[in-house]
């Protein structure tokens, strides 16, 4: 055996339980995205791009996951070569295409020279890649009704549309069938007529006619960044408004879609992506994993703490486990749990456990004991203990309980630093004080409760 297989040979244990995890983690999604809607908007630079076909690749294997696939592409670029080649120029208002017949011309022939392009790319089926095998089926035509945007602001956008009405039966028809309907930036009047239209109308009003779980789109640089450059990697719809209304200079681009997200949100779209197309992989690492690799606009909290019901038993139990083995936390029962469950605040992260905490009251002393406070290690750091330790103190106050307390053995220093002091155990009240483990030896902090 060679030096480099060695090294090789000695990595792949590791590589192995990498991938495991990985796939265990991917797996609810899996589940939870068979059968859904999404709509994925992407450029004409990405169909121009020579890593196109891994992009190809990527819808194939959303497709044979059961995902029910949504594509609308751009035509932008394709379009200017083609205006270019004729030394001519379009002119923009507000960031739209003013389409005279020559670029209507440029229009039709780029959208079809483009549209054939990637239906060839997703029927192609070579032996040794990722779409072995694949057999998709790829649905397109005239479900895009149109009318002409007409006037604005004194401008005429003469053959430049918006979108009147999306055919749902007939891409519901396609998508039950298992073929990836493929979308155009071009829509057709009652009349005959053809008007160039944008992909981000199209996509929303597809979207929204197909009642989609996600659109996601695939932007051109960066994606959404803050005022220093980093990633923004969540945000509510009502706080992508303010940024909309703010006067921040935002590329044109991002405005856009975040102007669709918050239409989109707004007419009952759950969640929408916004990722850097240049990433390899972005769209699965999104979907795939819990944190993504883009931005998340959401119609509703995409974490958020609550208090927990029955169906987080589960969840719970997996959270503290580990905690139970390093005797951190005494163990309990499943059981107990549902037995006690309504006395738990969880910290729910895209529908995963990721905190929890119990509260234990004791009325008749106007105390409560803090129990089963637990982190998932993935999200220790970012104060999500001190978050649930501030809802627990605000929901103790209002129940009238005066005092809280806790038992601990290991993690004694991290009550102190916030504000709980050493106790005896003479101080808890008696039923508590009933039950204490003198063999597991347990440290008594209390914190008095201020409004």
């Amino acid at each position: 055996m060679t030096a480099s297989n060695k090294k090789s040979a000695a990595h792949k244990p590791h590589s192995d339980k990498h991938f495991v995890s990985w796939f265990r983690d991917a797996a609810p999604y899996i589940n939870a995205f068979r059968g859904r809607t999404f709509v994925v908007v992407f450029g004409g630079e990405a169909v121009q791009d020579k890593n196109f076909s891994g992009l190809i690749h990527d819808f194939a294997l959303l497709n044979s996951l059961g995902i029910r696939l949504v594509l609308v592409h751009g035509s932008y670029p394709q379009i200017e070569a083609r205006l270019k080649a004729q030394t001519k120029k379009s002119a923009f208002h507000q960031g739209l295409r003013i389409t005279d017949d020559t670029a209507l011309a440029c229009v039709k022939e780029a959208v079809g020279t483009v549209r054939v392009e990637i239906e060839a790319l997703l029927s192609m089926g070579l032996a040794h890649s990722p779409m072995a095998g694949a057999h998709i089926r790829v649905a397109s035509g005239n479900v895009v009704t149109a009318r002409p945007l007409g006037v604005h602001d004194g401008v005429d956008y003469l053959h430049t549309g918006e979108v009147r009405r999306i055919d749902a039966e007939a891409i519901h028809h396609q998508l039950d069938q298992n073929a990836v309907v493929l979308l155009s930036p071009l829509g057709y009047s009652p009349t005959g007529e053809v008007f160039n239209l944008s992909a981000e109308d199209v996509a929303t009003s597809a979207a929204i006619a197909l009642h989609a779980h996600k659109v996601i789109y695939l932007a051109e640089g960066p994606g959404l960044q803050d005022a220093r450059k980093r990633l923004t990697r969540e945000l509510t719809f009502s706080a992508a408004q303010q940024l909309l209304d703010s006067r921040r200079r935002l590329p044109d681009n991002i405005r856009r879609i975040l102007s669709s997200a918050v239409n989109l949100c707004l007419n009952g779209i759950p969640r929408v992506h916004i990722l850097n197309r240049q990433i390899d992989g972005a769209l699965l690492q999104e979907l795939f994993t819990r944190d993504g690799v883009g931005t998340l606009i959401s119609a509703d909290a995409y974490e958020g703490t609550r208090q927990a019901n029955i169906d987080d038993v589960g969840g719970i139990l997996e959270l503290i486990s580990p905690l139970e083995q390093a005797d951190v936390l005494v163990r309990r029962s499943r059981e107990r749990i549902e037995m006690e469950i309504d006395r738990f605040t969880i910290v729910e992260r895209d529908g995963m456990v990721i905190a929890c905490v119990a509260l234990n009251p004791f009325s008749e002393n106007k105390m409560a004991e803090l129990t089963c406070l637990a982190v998932h290690p993935d999200y220790r750091g970012a104060a999500r203990g001190n978050t649930l330790l501030q809802f627990v103190e605000q929901n103790a106050m209002q129940q009238g309980i005066q005092q809280l307390f806790v038992l601990s053995t290991k993690t004694s220093h991290w009550f102190l630093e916030r504000g709980f002091k050493k106790a005896d155990i003479k101080t808890l009240p008696m039923k508590r004080r009933a039950l204490y483990n003198y063999r597991r030896n347990s440290k008594v902090f209390i914190k008095t409760l201020t409004g």
